[in-house]
């Protein structure tokens, strides 16, 4: 199996392509392109500790994710669902956390921009598109986002707001950079929201590589032209799966590695997710013979 990035949370500086004599570096430079996001977060944490005691323990009371316990069933035929606050409205609706895009982002800050590509517009991730032909193989996932305004208490959708969202394949590789897929732009793209705020886009489940627990990047842009043209970003930041659901889907064929990763993991340690995910845990629900569905609101 091609070696993995080493870290899915750090912004690399130059062009990379994942190659395995990269990676330490890479993963050094994302650390400390990553410090002064946490930073800046606990910071205003601080600043907002003595007055807004009783918001906080309000939020994380009702923001908190109930997973419900690993599924015994055996891989093919096992179901499993974990409830997070996929959504939050008037007191509890906070803009979601800022984060890093990683060193694999696509978008022209590291490297290759598909956002530059007429196909990356599309709802099906699993495939590569234009001159390529790789099809993204594991188990099924649909992910729905529904980006509201904060700025209304998160009850007024985003209508016409543009996402573009990316996540590694099954072994840990990311398309366009890791070795053996740098020919490749599957599970990258963008889709428009509705009138609900709402987008849907068909992909697979991530696999664990080290030292990240699974996750999905996206960013949010106030219209589909701004995000093909990649500019004026509202928002970048990451989407968590429950340990649950990934406990069920790793003991499937093709997820070997993710097992052992996730084992050396957890949410809490994670260098994104250690200072918080309540707004970033996703609902998940489904079973590995029918696939999943993630859903999450994103307050911009």
């Amino acid at each position: 199996m091609s070696t993995a990035p080493k870290s899915g949370g750090g912004q690399a500086h130059g062009h990379g392509h994942g190659h395995d004599h990269h990676h330490d570096d890479e993963f050094d430079r994302g650390l400390s392109y990553d410090l002064p996001v946490f930073a800046r977060r606990r910071m205003i944490r601080l600043l907002a500790g003595a007055s807004m005691v009783p918001l906080v323990a309000a939020c994380s009371s009702d923001d908190s994710g109930s997973g419900s316990a690993s599924d015994p069933a055996s891989p093919g035929s096992s179901s499993s669902s974990s409830s997070s606050s996929s959504g939050t409205s008037g007191a509890d609706c906070e803009v979601i956390p800022s984060e890093t895009a990683g060193p694999y982002p696509g978008d022209g800050s590291n490297g290759p921009n598909v956002l530059e590509d007429s196909g990356v517009v599309r709802r099906d991730l699993t495939k590569s598109f234009g001159s390529s032909s790789g099809v993204a193989e594991g188990i099924p996932l649909t992910i729905t986002l529904t980006v509201v305004d904060q700025s209304s208490g998160c009850d007024a959708p985003k209508k016409g707001a543009a996402v573009y969202l990316w996540h590694c394949d099954r072994e840990g590789r990311y398309s366009l950079y890791s070795d053996s897929v740098t020919e490749e732009n599957y599970l990258r793209g963008v889709q428009k929201t509705d009138a609900e705020g709402r987008l849907t886009f068909t992909s697979i489940f991530p696999g664990c590589y080290p030292g990240r627990w699974p996750h999905i990047h996206f960013e949010v842009y106030d219209s589909l032209d701004d995000a093909t043209a990649t500019r004026d970003i509202a928002v970048t930041s990451q989407l968590a799966f429950p340990k649950d659901v990934c406990d069920t889907v790793y003991a499937t064929d093709g997820y070997g590695d993710s097992v052992q990763n996730l084992g050396e993991l957890s949410l809490e340690t994670d260098m994104i997710f250690r200072d918080g995910y309540d707004q970033q845990l996703a609902t998940v629900e489904g079973s590995t013979d029918k696939g999943y569905t993630a859903t999450l609101t994103v307050a911009v």
